[in-house]
This record gives C-alpha cells, sequence and structure tokens, in this order.
C-alpha cells in the first residue's frame, strides 16, 4: 500500500470548474439542468414546505373527477426546477455572482406525478453596466413528450472581471 501524502486543501480554492466573470458569458449559451421525475414524494415534500393544500396536489380521486389523469404539481414545484443551483451555471459564475435579481415565468401545460422535466437556462441578454452587468437568461422546462410546460426569464447580476493593477 503506498503512502499518501495529505495535501492541505483551501475550501475557497475547491472548484468545480473555473469561474467565469460577466464578460465571459454569450448570448445564446444553454445550460441544462438534470432532468427529474415528479413523485409523489417530492409533491408531499413541497405540499408540506408551501402549506398549499389544495386537494389537486395530494387527491387522486378529486383530481380525476376534474379532468386531471394524475396529481397536478404545484406551479412554484414546476418553477423551481429552473433553479440554476441544480446545474452548473453558478459554479461558472462562482466569485461574479452578485445575485438573483428576478424571474418571470409561464405555466403552458401540467405537469402531473410521475412526468419526467428537462430545465434548461439560455442566455438570452447582456447588459452591461461600470462594474457590473446584467444577464438575462430564458428558461424553459419540457416535459418526457418534448411538450413545453414552462417558459420564461430570470436575472442575474454579475460583476465584470476586476482591473489588473498595471
Amino acid at each position: 500500500m503506498s503512502e499518501v501524502v495529505a495535501e492541505r486543501v483551501d475550501p475557497l480554492g475547491f472548484r468545480l470548474c473555473e469561474p467565469r466573470w460577466f464578460e465571459d458569458f454569450r448570448v445564446g449559451e444553454a445550460f441544462y439542468i438534470p432532468s427529474r421525475t415528479m413523485t409523489d414524494a417530492l409533491f408531499a415534500s413541497f405540499q408540506a414546505a408551501s402549506g398549499d393544500n389544495h386537494p389537486i396536489h395530494y387527491d387522486r380521486h378529486y383530481c380525476r373527477a376534474n379532468g386531471h389523469r394524475d396529481l397536478l404539481a404545484h406551479g412554484f414545484q414546476v418553477l423551481i426546477q429552473t433553479a440554476i443551483g441544480a446545474g452548473v451555471l453558478p459554479h461558472m459564475m462562482g466569485p461574479s455572482l452578485v445575485g438573483f435579481l428576478e424571474q418571470s415565468c409561464r405555466f403552458l401545460k401540467g405537469v402531473y406525478a410521475g412526468d419526467t422535466v428537462y430545465p434548461r437556462v439560455v442566455v438570452a441578454k447582456l447588459e452591461q453596466q461600470r462594474s457590473t452587468g446584467v444577464m438575462t437568461c430564458d428558461v424553459t422546462v419540457h416535459n418526457q413528450d418534448g411538450d413545453l410546460v414552462l417558459e420564461g426569464w430570470h436575472r442575474y447580476l454579475l460583476r465584470r472581471r476586476p482591473e489588473r493593477p498595471s
């Protein structure tokens, strides 16, 4: 057995990927968030966390009596699938990320228990400011049949690359 030399790790230097600054992003770049299947456990967890206790989210008999094939996901349960923290994008933003500014979305089709969703984030607009920039991203969620179930946008405030001292 070989001797392993324990190397000291700098937690602040521990990175999943090389960080990027506002100027490093390009309009049209796409970032995928891993797919997720909407299980009964996710429905119950979201119901508990949100306090939304409408029977359309937990009572199959009620759902079927009202024309739905199964439990219908909470709208915000679908929206949170676009949370960039589930993918690589915030790791790419690294220290340039100042904050999440705002979001908007439209729900286009129902998402039901058992559906698998496929979120995507695409850089749509880059607005440069003095020391920061605003990156607007289009977000979409498709289901396993390829149907668009949600579309919207997010806006993030990013730092520009620091000037190097001369």
